[in-house]
């Protein structure tokens, strides 16, 4: 007679003793992307709409005349599709875009990243397509994944909490879009190459958004521990590494941060923080990289103390000209108020941050033309309007920022000897 004992035995053990988690999560364990050290990735809005592209969307990314959206244009020349807009070029021809509804459009993107060596990219999750799941906002991020699994191509989710309102509105939304993700886009267990990234052998997952004090919600009443603690813990869903976009001031809780020690407290329950320095640090500001140097040192010795990974966030340039002129009718912002400098300013930031420490780089951003931070192929030959002023590209190829970007990324592994001066194409 065989004893039955044992084995039942066994089975009550690995069910019920403390600190045993019986296999119920729905994340892949594989993935070609198991750490975010040694990688260099952007941010991807992904919310360019056009009409005719069968998104759907009532309004368009790059307005009209009278109310642009875009202060850069995109290089469309590679497209498989694009659209007319309101604008001339300098021949006289109908300017034209691209929608990122368009899986070719996608396609072509992770193609740019896998051409020029850019790791991947933290996809945009805005807290209103996560409170109401609209159908093209989860086809681009369907599309996404499978691109990156095509190309190879890290990606993430990062919930960016604009959106979230006043009226005692919290961020439990993100818990049920979540599900959603793991469970119908299967966004940490892709088909084909796994490509999620993984930080401590577990998915990452951003919350971008905490700490800015003009937001309309307060950090301390929106569920953050809840959140955080659902991603950490959850046994069917959870089991994540968690990343916090915070202000640039967000150790000294000054400056652009709420001073609110609470900050903290959430931080110190993240696995990593990425402080957002777009506009923080300008070419046009005297040995400004002195000091982007000293804080990026002293966050990470804080971020060291407190057994947190700290992830520099760098920029090419900004510029915001023609959505201020209805925004802020009485300050307007000049055109390319934060200069590129033809790639000098980049440079500068990715050479200082790793100076000091860095092990990993965030580029804000892909795809941004709004606020003229991208890094995708953009042209120095924008329309022509005498309402409208675009920014240009210093006379450089619409391809730079690409491949300074992946120059950046050899550089962060050592492939290459870091220089402060900008690499030169041969």
């Amino acid at each position: 007679m065989k004893c039955i004992a044992f084995p039942f035995c066994l089975l009550l053990f690995v069910l019920f003793v403390p600190g045993i988690t019986w296999c119920q999560l729905k994340h892949s364990t594989q993935t070609l992307y198991p750490s975010y050290k040694g990688l260099i990735m952007a941010g991807y809005q992904g919310w360019f709409r056009a009409a005719g592209d069968g998104s759907g969307a009532s309004h368009f990314a790059y307005g009209d005349e009278k109310r642009c959206g875009i202060d850069m244009w995109p290089d469309v020349s590679e497209y498989e599709k694009t659209y007319p807009t309101p604008w001339k070029l300098a021949s006289g021809e109908t300017a034209r875009f691209f929608s990122s509804y368009d899986k070719s459009a996608i396609d072509l993107h992770f193609k740019w990243m896998q051409d020029y060596g850019i790791d991947g990219v933290f996809m945009q999750r805005f807290f209103g397509n996560a409170k109401h799941r609209d159908r093209a906002s989860s086809t681009i991020l369907s599309n996404a994944l499978k691109a990156a699994s095509d190309k190879k191509r890290a990606i993430a989710i990062m919930y960016d909490l604009s959106g979230l309102g006043r009226s005692g509105e919290d961020c439990s939304a993100i818990i049920e879009d979540w599900k959603y993700l793991v469970d119908s886009l299967r966004v940490t267990n892709q088909p084909g190459a796994k490509t999620y990234v993984q930080f401590n052998g577990k998915p990452l997952v951003v919350i971008w958004g905490i700490g800015f004090p003009d937001r309309p919600y307060d950090i301390r009443n929106i569920g953050l521990e809840r959140l955080l603690d659902f991603l950490k813990n959850d046994p069917v869903y959870g089991h994540c590494s968690i990343m916090l976009g915070v202000p640039t001031a967000w150790r000294t809780l000054d400056a652009d941060c709420v001073h609110d020690n609470y900050l903290h407290t959430i931080i110190r329950q993240a696995d990593l923080v990425l402080p957002w320095t777009v506009q923080r640090f300008s070419p046009l500001l005297h040995n400004d990289m002195d000091r982007l140097r000293d804080n990026t040192i002293a966050d990470i010795n804080w971020c060291r103390n407190n057994q947190i990974t700290y992830v520099p966030c760098i920029y090419p340039g900004f510029t915001w000209h023609n959505l201020s002129k209805h925004e802020f009718p009485d300050d307007v912002k000049p055109v390319g108020s934060i200069p590129r400098q033809g790639g000098r300013f980049y440079w500068q930031q990715i050479y200082t941050t790793l100076t000091a420490g860095a092990e990993m780089l965030y580029v804000a951003m892909f795809d941004e033309v709004n606020e003229g931070t991208a890094i995708f192929k953009v042209t120095d030959h924008p329309p022509v309007s005498t309402q409208t002023s675009f920014a240009g590209l210093d006379g450089q190829p619409s391809d730079t920022y690409l491949w300074l970007t992946g120059e950046a990324a050899k550089r962060l592994r050592k492939e290459k000897p870091l220089e402060p001066k900008m690499p030169v194409r041969n």
